[in-house]
């Protein structure tokens, strides 16, 4: 069970492909909210339950009503990798009625110390990968990611070619919002990426996001060069899960399309203010090298937040201390050897 938030549940997809090319005779039931049902499409081994949170599910009493329905698919063991209240009231109830459960266990400690202003100690956490594989082996499935697989590129449908083209030699997806303003690489740093990198006519850029006035911004980024495509609520998101696979490396904020890329097996670059890799949601299968974080030296405090809800006065223009050149020279630097 893992509801939210769509990066949180798309770091969850590279731990079930490895569990069921590990265990291919056990059967997973992941139970999400609908919109992400298309990150685990093509799974074997692996059906996907509803969760109706707005109706049936809802309260008390709807999750009550979750376990009665989860129940009828004779459950053996009962996962929790998101341990907030409403998955700790399911996994009582499985725990109740005789059945193993395990939780995945946050590191909240650590992230505090991690993130506070005063005494901080600045280390690597453990990665949500390895904590949800904690959460198995305590049901008694040892699981190992070194050696992880990913889907097809995708096949592209004719709408989504007469959107992005068919002859391009590079495709770059750039993701440049978050849902926190602290992990936003600044607008004029990153129409200086896009610019850098149109220059190069083997690429194709697609810039990606989502909501009115995101979109207004994309178009405006777009619409200087042939070459920048801004593919905002032009596809359906399943379309739009088919294109990233497509694509040679992903630029992103902190946040969900990096780890949407990262479970396809993209390469991704990711940019870091407020929030930073050691708390452990560096993308799946990536290099430190590929995570630009603003300067600690000038910004001591940072990071200063797990998921950069937090504001620090005087930290606003922090990710200025990230060079666009450099976030350049290491996407270009991809492109030419992936690995």
């Amino acid at each position: 069970m893992r509801l939210s938030a769509m990066g949180d549940v798309a770091m969850t997809v590279p731990v079930l492909r490895a569990f069921v090319k590990q265990y291919p005779t056990v059967k997973i039931t992941v139970i999400s909210r609908p919109f992400f049902k298309p990150f685990f499409e093509g799974i074997p081994n692996l059906d996907f339950f509803a969760f109706d949170e707005k109706e049936r599910h809802k309260g008390f009493f709807g999750l009550l009503r979750l376990f009665l329905d989860v129940k009828k698919l004779k459950i053996d063991a009962f996962a929790d990798l998101h341990n907030v209240l409403r998955s700790k009231i399911v996994s009582l109830l499985f725990a109740l009625s005789g059945k193993k459960r395990a939780t995945v266990d946050k590191g909240r400690e650590g992230k505090k110390e991690l993130t506070r202003a005063e005494n901080k100690i600045f280390e690597q956490l453990p990665t949500m990968f390895s904590r949800h594989i904690k959460v198995f082996e305590e049901l008694g499935f040892r699981l190992n990611l070194s050696k992880p697989e990913f889907p097809k590129k995708a096949v592209l449908s004719a709408e989504i070619t007469d959107l992005v083209g068919e002859k391009y030699q590079k495709l770059i997806g750039i993701a440049p919002f978050a849902q926190y303003d602290s992990k936003v690489y600044p607008l004029d740093l990153m129409q200086e990426v896009i610019i850098r990198l149109s220059e190069n006519k083997d690429y194709t850029i697609l810039l990606f996001g989502g909501g009115k006035k995101e979109i207004e911004i994309l178009d405006a980024l777009a619409n200087p060069f042939k070459n920048v495509i801004n593919v905002a609520g032009k596809i359906k998101f399943q379309q739009e899960l088919k294109l990233i696979s497509n694509l040679d490396v992903m630029l992103s904020m902190d946040s969900g399309n990096a780890h949407i890329a990262a479970m396809l097996g993209v390469k991704v670059v990711t940019l870091w203010g407020a929030t930073h890799p050691y708390a452990g949601f560096l993308p799946f299968n990536q290099s430190l090298e590929n995570a630009f974080v603003s300067d600690r030296n000038e910004y001591p405090k940072l990071p200063t937040s797990v998921y950069g809800n937090k504001i620090i006065e005087g930290y606003e223009d922090a990710m200025r201390t990230i060079s666009p050149k450099k976030v350049v020279k290491r996407i270009q630097g991809l492109l030419i050897n992936p690995n």
